[in-house]
């Protein structure tokens, strides 16, 4: 399978505070992969490398074979299909639903900086259905529930019809029923075998999707296990990335459910 994603010996610092250790990671055409971590263990960081929002401290990235550094970042962007809190609190919420998923075509936040055609309008009003919120099309964002919005927002992701997909923490802000909603959509992407490859983020592994195929789990920046999830994805690998012990279980419909028997037992350390 060709690479779509691919970091060598990549680390983060900032000040004195390592926020990501040196780590290799390669992501394949049709893999999609979880990335797993408490609050603050670099998951957003790599992500944000991926998706060639950041620079790295040390290595080499190189997403869809293009080499971070050596192109121009604001074309290849348009390939990306990025969703993030942080993306999305740039969007100014009077736009329309519509607008919204249209300015991915250009990596915009604004469609004023852009003309876009009647197939482009035609094009985020499939990708909108395609989520489920094709009826919101013509409202403004700010009208919308917050469920709503985050289908909106993967929408969004879709519109180029990218070569991939990276979705930072999806389900926040959502209730139970809106992240089920959103859980749904996603499982459509991970288990059509059409779909781009996929990178998901999350702390939460009950809102993981049926289909994903690799698990990179992150603790205060290092790599505590990586590769296939039917492999990776333990009670004792969870357990070093969460610091606690934990419990895992695969449900028969493909979602997982995790506790802690012993919420206060000592864990071996990871690092």
């Amino acid at each position: 399978m060709s690479e779509v994603l691919r970091l060598v010996d990549v680390s983060f610092v900032r000040g004195e505070h390592t926020i990501l250790a040196p780590l290799t990671w390669k992501v394949a055409a049709g893999q999609r992969w979880l990335v797993l971590g408490a609050n603050g263990s670099g998951k957003t960081t790599l992500l944000r490398i991926a998706a060639m929002y950041e620079h790295p401290s040390t290595g080499d990235v190189r997403v869809l074979g293009e080499r971070l550094g050596y192109t121009d970042v604001r074309v290849l962007r348009r390939r990306i299909g990025y969703m993030s809190p942080s993306l999305a609190a740039q969007l100014r919420p009077e736009l329309r639903c519509l607008d919204i998923v249209m300015t991915a075509k250009y990596a915009a936040l604004e469609p004023w900086w852009h003309r876009y055609s009647e197939a482009d309008e035609a094009r985020a009003r499939a990708c909108l259905e395609q989520m489920g919120v094709g009826a919101l099309a013509d409202r403004p964002m700010a009208t919308t529930s917050s469920g709503e919005q985050q289908r909106v927002l993967l929408a969004r992701t879709l519109m180029n019809e990218p070569a991939v997909l990276l979705l930072d923490e999806p389900s926040a802000r959502l209730d139970l029923g809106g992240r089920e909603q959103l859980v749904q959509a996603l499982a459509e992407l991970t288990t059509d075998p059409s779909a781009p490859p996929l990178i998901l983020v999350t702390h939460h592994l009950d809102e993981v999707p049926p289909g994903m195929t690799h698990v990179l789990m992150l603790h205060e920046g290092l790599v505590v296990a990586s590769g296939p999830i039917g492999k990776a994805l333990t009670s004792a690998s969870l357990s070093n990335c969460f610091g606690m012990p934990l419990t895992l279980e695969r449900r028969d419909d493909g979602r997982f459910n995790a506790w802690s028997p012993r919420a206060g037992a000592a864990v071996p350390d990871p690092k």
